[in-house]
């Protein structure tokens, strides 16, 4: 099947495109770039993009999917119905599953039942070490050889720094990246939100920055050691952000990504005690808000993740210090960049697609995404930055419905997503 997208307006950061493009698909691939003015060709189904933008496709490299073990919060196909409503043709499922993702076998089952799905492309995160309990390593060289492409324990984040460092060697040598979620339990232990005045005022148990900026420092000089690539997940704190940018100055293999909650809200937005406003790492205060601003303008960081976490009504209808952690967020990622970010200035709409598929694409090493270039897999999203819409969580495809954005009005969604050449998603 061949498919013209048409009078579109193609970014593509690794191609060096920023122009308007028509893009033509063969067979799931990128068979040519073709400009306006050049003759079309006839025998292909034609997609109209006039007005829109035309991206590679954005990957998610921190969600979770559930599956298996959790089903009645997300399952496979649910998680990958929402990634393609929010344009995201990737995810990159963390390894919380039940049981934990920390063999070969999870991880074929995760990528069949994505197959299955036939929505967005799954390429899953296996575990640092066995059952994620910090204590004895995960065989990755299997899980690579399955599919797996990072590893990580997520919210269990390996506190022992031997083992850590054991780890990192490990990886290195099946050259996989070690993603950690940067929490010395120790100090944040029994915290439920940001530790600081809001805290204090609301009487709720506070997780400090500290606790995130120790980590993430610890993995930098680990990095330094091992030669090993790390990418430290949800990064929320200014400690955490200039670790980063240290890193990166003295030449260091270390990336980090940030959610759209982190750069959007505050701990402020805990007042009402609304359960949807907690998460881990939790909503900083406003310098720490400020200072992920600046990593995202200066280029310290590379990525825009999700975080996707849906949990059940139920369980988040608990009081605050007893509902789990996380919110949903595949489907409001693009309406809050476009919103807190495009809009007022702090990126352009080249390095918006950098956050998104380029450079989680080269991160991860996928091979043939991240671009449009002729011979690359035909994964598109497609972009309409004036569309005007209102996020409902009752109309999500998500299982869950635990969002605090429930209502916002935003200004820019993706339109479509195409996945293998095929369009799985239009509004």
């Amino acid at each position: 099947m061949k498919l013209l997208i048409a009078n579109g307006h193609l970014i593509d950061p690794a191609g060096q495109e920023n122009t308007g493009m028509n893009v033509l698909v063969e067979d799931g691939k990128v068979a040519a770039w073709i400009r306006p003015n050049d003759q079309q060709p006839s025998d292909c189904e034609v997609f109209d993009a006039s007005g829109l933008l035309v991206a590679p496709g954005f990957i998610d490299m921190h969600v979770h999917l559930r599956e298996p073990g959790q089903e009645h919060k997300e399952t496979i196909a649910s998680g990958c119905a929402a990634a393609v409503a929010g344009g995201w043709t990737s995810v990159c499922p963390m390894p919380n599953t039940t049981p934990v993702n920390d063999n070969a076998a999870i991880t074929r089952y995760m990528i069949e039942q994505a197959e299955h799905a036939g929505l967005a492309n799954v390429f899953p995160i296996g575990a640092i070490t066995k059952s994620s309990d910090g204590s004895e390593l995960a065989e990755m060289g299997e899980m690579k050889a399955a599919g797996a492409v990072a590893v990580s324990d997520d919210g269990r984040p390996v506190p022992n720094a031997g083992i850590m460092r054991r780890a990192m060697q490990y990886a290195r040598d099946f050259d996989l990246p070690v993603i950690d979620h940067c929490e010395d339990k120790s100090l944040s232990s029994g915290g439920v939100m940001h530790e600081g005045r809001v805290s204090l005022l609301l009487g709720l148990k506070g997780m400090p920055a500290l606790a995130e900026d120790i980590d993430a420092v610890r993995d930098v000089i680990l990095a330094q050691e091992t030669g090993c690539r790390v990418h430290i997940a949800h990064v929320s704190t200014k400690g955490a952000v200039e670790a980063v940018r240290r890193a990166k100055q003295d030449g260091l293999n270390v990336t980090c990504e940030v959610t759209p909650h982190h750069f959007t809200l505050t701990d402020k937005n805990v007042e009402g005690y609304d359960t949807n406003t907690k998460m881990s790492p939790p909503l900083r205060s406003e310098e720490h808000v400020e200072a992920i601003i600046a990593g995202l303008k200066d280029g310290t960081i590379d990525a825009i993740a999700t975080d996707h976490a849906p949990h059940h009504a139920d369980e988040k209808a608990l009081e605050y210090d007893r509902a789990p952690f996380g919110i949903t967020g595949l489907e409001t990622a693009v309406g809050l960049t476009f919103q807190r970010l495009i809009a007022t200035g702090v990126i352009d709409l080249v390095r918006f697609v950098e956050l998104c598929s380029t450079n989680p694409a080269r991160i991860f090493n996928l091979e043939h995404r991240g671009t449009l270039k002729p011979g690359s897999i035909a994964d598109i999203t497609i972009i309409d930055p004036n569309h005007q819409w209102t996020y409902r969580n009752s109309e999500s495809r998500s299982k869950s419905r635990n969002s605090p954005f429930d209502g916002w009005q935003f200004t820019g969604r993706a339109v479509a997503t195409i996945v293998g050449g095929r369009v799985v998603y239009r509004v």
